[in-house]
């Protein structure tokens, strides 16, 4: 079941950033990624033909950045746009 509410402090092992190469918006969040020391696993869809499957099966379209946050239950939140997940990442995880 997914979730695509965006409400619980999820700790960091549970986010996963869905990229690929030369993308300057995921560039961007990778950034603020390295600055505030976070955790988040990272998948390019252009080397990983299954997290392209994945991204596609949940948002219906290959756009990223995308970061996934799991919860404790294993349920999904799918936020696109790179202001949005910089946002987020500012708001729940910085020091």
């Amino acid at each position: 079941m997914q979730n695509n509410a965006v409400e619980t402090k999820p700790s960091p092992s549970s986010l996963i950033l869905y990229h690929r190469d030369m993308c300057m918006f995921c560039w961007r969040v990778q950034q603020v990624i390295n600055k505030l020391g976070i955790e988040v696993e990272s998948r390019n869809i252009w080397q990983d033909a299954e997290s392209e499957r994945e991204l596609v099966e949940a948002r219906g379209q290959t756009t990223v950045p995308v970061l996934r946050i799991v919860d404790d239950e294993g349920d999904s939140a799918w936020l696109p746009e790179s202001s949005d997940i910089i946002d987020y990442l500012k708001k729940n995880h910085a020091a």
